[in-house]
């Protein structure tokens, strides 16, 4: 069991799988906003991108139980994502896409384009992939390709102190942190807050526990680019963790 660092002292650390939305604590954690407004709530995004995990699912002839070791997620949770009861965090969007062997792009409704040489996305202002869970107010980016070695974000963090969350980020790969406006604090398992300005980046392991939170009064924007590791074959797929 990691430990981390919060406010001079040290916490303990449960499952990142653990970290799924319920009800936000702050009423600024909903779209719209001026610079990332949106068509859809967050209730019928979750409720969409519940319908494409269920799909996928299917796709592959599994129930819920075989879905659920293979993703590493508890059964009860898979089934509240599908119905949309629960908004995954992008750990555990990343535990569903490798577990289902399945492209992110597509729980959002995009189809993405094969892989090919020269291949490019444009993303038109405020035209992305919306996601929500507790804290964060997210854009994906470039969600027409598939199989991408990085995955770009443009979040709002809404998040101010770190009760906004249950558990910190932890997930394979490596991420990039880009302050566009307003300031951030990031917190790490191994380092010492990190403070930001508009203009400051950042670029950390993701495996290491990590929370970012809004230090302005204003909810700050970032850009926020993730790799991932590969996608793991069934057998190799470690056994559900309880999100409950």
């Amino acid at each position: 069991m990691h430990t981390g660092f919060l406010g001079g002292r040290f916490r303990r650390s449960t499952p990142f799988a653990a970290m799924l939305l319920s009800e936000t604590k702050s009423s600024s954690d909903t779209f719209p906003m001026s610079s990332l407004d949106t068509k859809n709530s967050p209730e019928q995004t979750a409720s969409d991108l519940g319908r494409r995990v269920k799909h996928a699912r299917l796709a592959h002839d599994l129930t819920l139980e075989t879905a659920s070791r293979m993703c590493g997620v508890s059964r009860s949770a898979l089934s509240k994502i599908e119905n949309g009861l629960m908004s995954p965090t992008f750990d555990v969007l990343q535990k569903i896409v490798r577990g289902l062997q399945i492209d992110l792009a597509e729980l959002f409704g995009t189809a993405p384009a094969p892989n090919a040489s020269g291949r490019r996305a444009l993303t038109r202002r405020n035209e992305g992939q919306r996601h929500a869970y507790r804290g964060y107010q997210m854009e994906l980016l470039a969600t027409e390709l598939a199989h991408k070695a990085m995955l770009p974000f443009r979040i709002r963090i809404s998040a101010h102190t770190l009760d906004a969350f249950d558990d910190w980020g932890r997930h394979e790969g490596e991420e990039f942190l880009y302050v566009i406006s307003g300031s951030v604090c990031l917190y790490s398992e191994l380092y010492a807050p990190t403070h930001l300005n508009a203009g400051d980046s950042i670029y950390f392991d993701s495996r290491t526990g990590h929370a970012a939170i809004s230090t302005s009064e204003e909810d700050a924007e970032v850009l926020w680019m993730a790799t991932g590791g590969g996608v793991p074959t069934p057998s190799s797929a470690t056994d559900a963790v309880d999100a409950g």
